[in-house]
């Protein structure tokens, strides 16, 4: 027997609402066991799938582990997990929220330092007058490392932040700051500003796929099941549905086709178009005379494909389940 697939969600904070709310958007209830402070949970419609509630931090530990199937977590955590995130981490879907930015800030009265160049310099000066390298303090160590080193600076140490982060160069633990922000307003607050071309990552949520857990085919089928799910009710918030009188299906269809740049599928007395192009439509086939026009918009579009699941079936190819 296949034991479930494990889909791993955030427990708790701002991060688990938003997955809550994108699940019920797709038609997808979640019912937790234990009541509201329980560690697992199902999914309607997918008995096979067994929902752990943990947190975000951990949710990226365990996709580079292979300790779970499926996860929801900020990418900017899933980055600074594992040795080799790229390798162990499939990104399947960004989810649009969650969003944050990884940057690297440096008190507001250093008014000579704008750029990534100027803390170089500010760093040979600081271990040459003092003879200790610049502290960082940072929770992302893996990333900070990594960016410090494309940018040529090698004169600094990592003091590695177990609180809050901002506050370090106020309480002197450090120099400057890499750490995660939405609006900068908590940097600025304790006296920061964010480098010019300091942005290491502008990170959100995305569902994630622990490339070393095991795969067999139904986990595969499943999951399948799932990201068709994800991209459908995606999908079908970004599209119209045009409809027009049948009768000048061909008169419609030649006025689409003379947009420049404009992608669209045929249907039966209609379209199906980009919400973003949907007025640049509209006034095309009122132009060429088609009329009335209305516009719907699907709950769900279901392509016959999806390159998500493809995608992870070329990596893990599992055995027979």
């Amino acid at each position: 027997m296949t034991e479930p697939l494990i889909l791993a969600i955030p427990s708790k904070g701002r991060l688990k609402e938003q997955v809550d709310s994108w699940l019920n958007d797709c038609g997808l209830t979640l019912r937790t066991s234990g009541g509201v402070r329980g560690y697992s949970a199902s999914l309607s419609g997918f008995d096979e799938v067994q929902v752990r509630l943990v947190s975000a931090s951990d949710i990226a530990v365990a996709l580079n582990q292979g300790e779970v199937h499926l996860g929801v977590t900020g990418e900017d955590l899933l980055r600074e997990s594992g040795d080799s995130p790229d390798t162990q981490v499939m990104l399947l879907a960004a989810l649009g929220f969650g969003r944050a930015d990884l940057v690297v800030a440096a008190p507001k009265s250093w008014v000579d330092v704008e750029t990534m160049a100027d803390i170089d310099d500010v760093a040979h000066l600081y271990l040459a007058r003092t003879g200790r390298r610049l502290r960082v303090a940072t929770k992302y160590l893996a990333q900070t490392r990594s960016f410090f080193a494309r940018h040529g600076i090698a004169d600094y140490r990592l003091a590695e932040s177990g609180g809050a982060t901002e506050g370090a160069p106020a309480a002197g633990a450090a120099e400057l700051v890499v750490d995660i922000t939405t609006t900068g307003a908590t940097l600025a607050a304790n006296g920061l500003k964010i480098i010019a071309d300091g942005l290491i990552l502008k990170s959100q949520a995305h569902l994630a796929a622990g490339l070393g857990a095991v795969w067999e085919r139904a986990h595969l089928a499943t999951c399948r099941r799932l990201l068709t799910i994800f991209e459908a009710r995606a999908r079908g918030k970004s599209v119209a549905g045009l409809t027009w009188p049948a009768a000048q299906d061909a008169m419609a269809l030649t006025a689409l086709a003379r947009l420049a740049d404009f992608d669209f599928t045929p249907r039966t007395h209609g379209a199906l178009i980009q919400r973003s192009g949907l007025f640049d439509a509209t006034g095309a086939l009122g132009a060429a005379g088609v009329g009335p026009v209305s516009v719907e918009q699907p709950d769900y579009v279901f392509e016959a494909t999806c390159a998500a699941a493809d995608r992870l079936a070329g990596v893990v190819a599992g055995p027979a389940s």
